[in-house]
């Protein structure tokens, strides 16, 4: 059954119950929707693959199957790109348009064919659940399936929400900047215009000779905001690292905030022509480029000195005749910055302690990215885009196994591991992955990362240093305070908190990037608590690291066994598995390798364990012997941070490797024969080592443990106590809601006996007015009858007037005949008529005729007058008939009409009869 309702459109859409029948005072929603009642509400729960079709059904007929107190409800589905679902007493949820993803319905000749299901992004996270509904009436679901279809085309342009603020940093005393950098040139017409930038290796492109203009962005994108009072200088000067005595000052044209408020904007004059800018006026060789260095000097009104923002940027000087305009990239350069401020001895004013931008702090983590000549970078981790299209039979085939895979998810199919060989495809790794780390009934770890998330992390500082640092050259994560970083933090943040014993570690947050690029952060927080918990990955960083020491032992004895060459060459330099292949096993490859590697190494772990690491390092190792055979100890080192990775940015390099490393044999027999061996070695080392340090070291070891046992004795007494404290004020509150419950009880009861006994004469009422309207009703047919009646004698009247009028006509014409014919027989009476019947006048001048005798004139002028009399009196007769026929045909309208109005009134005649008989009452009491 379903209702259309057109009013003020609104920006919610809610479920509704709805009673049995909507009486016409039930208030409608206030939007243009469509209402869907007779529906069921069978529930909700939560999926992964929120816009799978098959993963739906499946819910479907679970819901359905399972539903234990199914719910009416009425669902009003909006027909704009806003809406609202509501129930018609009681709110139970409601969804903006924008956050319903899919829409399902049952198969035909099923037993779910009378349902319809739609996924949803649950609150503000990427939370998926679905929600099923059973239709009474089967024919509606494809009526409710139109208007989500109408909804989403109506809404399929619209931005759903603005961009959300970036969050502050955590750490109070550390201020982040994005400053940027343009630089404009004379064009010619009389106007500056944006220089543009070489795609390759993002230096600007400038002509020489042409009058140049420097335009600095400033804008502050955490912590408190800080006034900028005014520039101070801008410089700048050809080269890298430059002194400040070789920095030139420029003209300022204007200073000031942007129009939205958000950016400090500083405009300075460059005229390239003067000596001290020689060297950037110069046409530069094609392959190569040069630094030059661009410094802002900014006054801040809470800070005590002036904050200098550095930029070292890449510039090539172009023939004037070379087409700059093709290729270029995005025109400005974008730094960001950390000041860092502490209290001065005023209490208004901040002292700097340090001012460090992005460059800067990936030199501070060397245990990632090692900075190399300019020539020669290391390749910047998250590099490299992944396609999402595959074959439609690959496809198909992952389709089949998957819709198995979900009928039993405890067994994983036989020819998963084969086709995991060659890579899960793009689309499909969210999902894949979940399944194969074991996610897919996840919601207490996703209730519990909710909690987490809004505790604090002793680890809080390291977390957001390293978030920066984390995948800069992915589009997700390179903007500071963007909602990639944001996800991120939390995550490790929450890691932190949960895992108490290993808390954060770098590397960790390497791994949840590359889970967070294909799935929502609550999912992606599950599969990396089952890869450190059940994977193994937390051993490596436990009792000193003891494990990750245990894997570089195995892959020394592997190295030996598969690749003796190599393994005898890194001997004799010295070179040690913990040397380069530390991150191998921290960060599972993520941190410096392209993403197409990274993500295929992912698939192969969770199918198959952490001992793929082995498989994909002496692929790697074998791959590279030739190289490293030729390399020295710092040769070798520089080799595996810069060339091992960039070798695998083209596809097919990163396939040959995988196929390579999936060839390996690597058993888990063999690993453990030397872990054996490792710990025997070890023991041995123990052994010969001096009793005193190593009860020392034992000492310590037992020290550090039960410190943090009482550590976490500590915070799970705190945690009793607020336990504690919560509950009493719960229990307060549940006692206050009780008693206010109580008394609205009280109300309800009085105000429900009131409403019955108004019920009780309101039906007296109605049995008065039912019987005083049968009495009219009575007396108006009664009326209709004799009415009827007194119609049928006046038509039967006018049939006899009308029949006689017409046999008098008949017998008039016939006398006149007849006297016509005598006429025309007497000679006499010829000559005074005509053949119409007219009188002759007779000319007394007539020559020849006789005079008439004075008996025969007085004779015939007596006929003549009777037959004048007697016609005179049937044309009377006739009019006289004629005016009863009108008279009798006006009565029978008129009757014919009060008939009429009598059908039409006789309930407003009931009323006022009522009206009269209720006064006559009113007056008797009285």
């Amino acid at each position: 059954s379903i209702k259309h309702m057109q009013t003020v459109p609104s920006v919610v859409m809610k479920i509704h119950t709805e009673p049995s029948d909507l009486s016409p005072g039930t208030p409608v929603p206030d939007e243009d929707s469509v209402v869907f009642s007779k529906l069921t509400y069978l529930g909700c729960a939560s999926v992964n693959a929120p816009r799978s079709e098959v993963e739906a059904l499946r819910m479907v007929s679970i819901l359905r199957s399972q539903c234990q107190m199914p719910l009416d409800v009425s669902l009003s589905v909006p027909g704009v790109s806003e809406g609202t679902v509501r129930y018609t007493s009681t709110e139970i949820a409601n969804y903006p348009i924008y956050k319903i993803l899919f829409c399902v319905r049952g198969h035909d000749g099923t037993p779910e064919s009378d349902c319809i299901a739609f996924t949803e992004s649950h609150y503000n996270s990427e939370i998926f659940r679905i929600h099923v509904f059973r239709c009474e009436i089967q024919e509606a679901v494809s009526r409710i399936l139109y208007s989500f279809a109408t909804a989403f085309r109506r809404s399929a342009n619209k931005a759903p929400l603005a961009a959300k603020a970036p969050p502050l940093t955590p750490d109070s005393d550390v201020f982040t900047f994005t400053v940027s950098l343009e630089i404009k040139e004379d064009d010619g017409k009389g106007t500056f215009s944006a220089v543009s930038k070489d795609k390759d290796r993002q230096s600007f492109k400038l002509r020489p000779g042409m009058d140049k203009k420097i335009v600095i962005y400033v804008q502050q994108t955490s912590n408190k905001e800080l006034a900028i009072e005014r520039c101070f200088g801008l410089l700048l000067s050809p080269g890298k690292n430059v002194k400040n005595s070789d920095m030139h000052l420029l003209d300022l044209e204007s200073m000031g905030k942007s129009s939205d408020g958000k950016s400090y904007i500083i405009t300075g004059s460059w005229n390239p022509n003067t000596p001290q800018f020689h060297a950037v006026n110069e046409e530069t060789p094609k392959d190569k480029f040069m630094y030059m260095t661009t410094a802002v000097d900014l006054v801040i009104t809470e800070v005590e000195e002036p904050v200098r923002f550095l930029l070292e940027t890449r510039v090539r000087v172009c023939s004037p005749n070379e087409r700059l305009f093709w290729p270029f990239s995005k025109r400005s350069y974008t730094e960001s910055f950390y000041l860092k401020l502490r209290p001065s001895n005023s209490d208004t004013l901040y002292e700097v302690v340090s001012l460090e931008n992005l460059t800067e702090a990936f030199e501070s983590l060397s245990f990632f990215l090692t900075v190399l000549p300019d020539n020669d970078e290391p390749l910047l981790s998250g590099s490299g885009d992944v396609s999402k299209e595959c074959g439609e039979k690959i496809l198909e085939t992952w389709g089949d196994l998957l819709s198995k895979w979900h009928l039993n998810l405890a067994v994983r199919p036989k020819q998963l591991p084969a086709l995991v060989r060659n890579g899960v495809p793009e689309a499909l790794r969210g999902e894949v992955w979940q399944l194969l780390a074991g996610c897919h009934n996840n919601d207490h770890l996703v209730e519990e990362y909710r909690t987490l998330i809004t505790k604090e992390s002793p680890q809080d500082s390291a977390i957001t240093r390293d978030i920066n640092r984390t995948f800069p050259a992915h589009d997700y994560f390179k903007d500071t305070g963007g909602d990639g970083q944001d996800s991120l933090y939390k995550i490790c943040k929450a890691y932190s908190v949960y895992d108490e014993e290993i808390g954060y570690c770098q590397g960790q947050s390497f791994l949840a990037a590359v889970l967070l690029l294909h799935m929502p952060e609550e999912q992606a927080f599950s599969v990396l608590v089952k890869i450190m918990f059940e994977y193994g990955l937390r051993e490596l960083f436990k009792q000193n690291f003891e494990d990750l020491h245990c894997k570089f032992f195995q892959l020394e004895r592997l190295m030996q066994e598969c690749i003796p060459d190599l393994y005898a060459h890194f001997l004799d330099l010295g070179l040690e598995a913990h040397m380069y292949a530390s991150q191998w096993f921290l960060t599972l490859f993520t941190a410096k390798f392209p993403l197409y590697m990274v993500f295929h190494i992912i698939d192969l772990l969770l199918c198959e364990g952490i001992s793929v690491i082995f498989n994909v390092a002496l692929a790697l190792l074998k791959t590279s012997k030739d190289d490293l055979l030729q390399t020295d100890f710092e040769g070798a080192l520089k080799f595996f941070r810069v060339p091992v990775p960039k070798r695998y940015r083209s596809e097919e390099n990163a396939k040959k490797l995988m196929e390579l490393a999936c060839s390996m044999k690597v058993t888990s027999r063999k690993l453990k024969k030397y872990e054996k061996e490792y710990h025997t070695i070890r023991e041995q080392q123990e052994q010969q080592e001096a009793p005193i340090e190593r009860y020392e070291r034992e000492n310590r070891r037992l020290q550090e443990a039960n410190m943090r046992l009482e550590q976490e004795n500590d915070d799970l007494a705190h945690e009793l106590v607020s336990s504690k404290i919560a509950l009493r004020k719960d229990l307060d509150n549940a006692e206050e809601k009780s008693d206010a419950l109580n008394k609205e009880l009280l109300i309800t009861k009085q105000k429900l006996v009131e409403s019955e006994d108004e019920k009780r004469r309101l039906e007296e009422e109605s049995a008065q007015l039912k019987e005083m309207c049968r009495r009219e009703l009575d007396k108006s047919e009664s009326e209709i009858k004799k009415n009827g009646s007194i119609i049928g004698e006046y038509k039967q009247i006018c049939s006899q007037l009308s029949e006689r009028l017409e046999k008098q006509q008949t017998a008039n014409r016939g006398e006149l005949e007849k006297i016509r014919m005598k006429v025309e027989g007497c000679e006499k009476c010829s000559i005074l008529f005509s053949k119409e019947g007219r009188l002759k006048v007779v000319s007394a001048r007539k020559e020849g005729s006789e005079e008439d005798t004075d008996e025969e004139k007085e004779a015939l002028k007596n006929q003549l007058r009777e037959m004048e009399l007697e016609l005179a009196q049937t044309k009377l007769q006739l009019v006289e008939a004629e005016c009863k026929i009108q008279d009798l045909e006006h009565h029978l309208g008129l009757a014919l009409n009060e008939v009429q109005a009598a059908k039409k009134t006789w309930f407003n005649r009931t009323l006022s009869s009522i009206k009269t008989v209720t006064g006559a009452q009113g007056k008797e009491s009285v």
